[in-house]
């Protein structure tokens, strides 16, 4: 049996920062929804072609394509010993697409981690996020990670600057467009009796060790 990880929790919980650990920890691929649609514009297949065109509209990519991508990422080699997916499900009818792709495979996910945070904490994070201007990789925090000079990238001394999205009314607007969503969902792994929820307003040591725990406790 493989290890099957759906990463769940709202932007600025932290979940790229455990994924990455995770990732180490056990082997297996960290498979995320942007990263798998990125992915999709540098390649030539129907499949892609087809969301290619979706995008290129502007449109959201419908749950069915959204599936047929995540089916054939699953698939790949290096995902037949497990992986952590994160950003998708979003839904729980796509928790159920998930499950039967899962059956598919002769598999099942072994737990759903939720890294736990308060609004206030989200809001905290990523409000004090800060991008360089000449280059948007390069990213600062001013209570965490503060540049030398401040308002100044460290690299290349260009601007910083607060994208719009990470003011604390977009913020507030993202959380809870996300609970709206995810609610039942949480709802839906919890019923299951595979939903784990670590408690991610800690330092990110202590949150690897809630999550590392939570995978003892399941035997993986």
């Amino acid at each position: 049996m493989g290890t099957y990880i759906v990463l769940m929790g709202v932007q600025g919980a932290g979940k790229g920062t455990q994924a990455a650990r995770l990732q180490e920890e056990l082997r297996i691929p960290h498979i995320t929804s942007g990263g798998l649609f990125r992915a999709m514009k540098s390649q030539d297949t129907p499949l892609a072609r087809q969301v290619q065109e979706i995008m290129a509209r502007g449109d959201l990519v419908p749950d069915d394509i959204t599936i047929q991508v995540v089916r054939a990422r699953i698939t790949q080699p290096d995902a037949q010993a497990g992986f952590i997916l994160d950003g998708f499900p979003r839904t729980v009818p796509q928790a159920q697409a998930l499950d039967g792709l899962m059956q598919e495979l002769g598999q099942a996910l072994t737990a759903v981690l939720f890294l736990k945070i308060t609004d206030e904490e989200a809001v905290r994070r990523l409000s004090g996020r800060r991008q360089c201007r000449q280059d948007e990789s390069h990213i600062y925090h001013v209570e965490f990670n503060p540049p030398q000079v401040e308002g100044k990238c460290d690299i290349d001394g260009a601007d910083l600057f607060q994208r719009q999205d990470d003011t604390p009314d977009a913020i507030r607007a993202r959380i809870g467009q996300y609970y709206d969503k995810t609610a039942p969902l949480l709802d839906y792994y919890r019923a299951r009796g595979i939903l784990y929820e670590v408690d991610a307003a800690r330092p990110i040591d202590a949150v690897t060790d809630g999550v590392l725990a939570a995978m003892q406790a399941i035997g993986k």
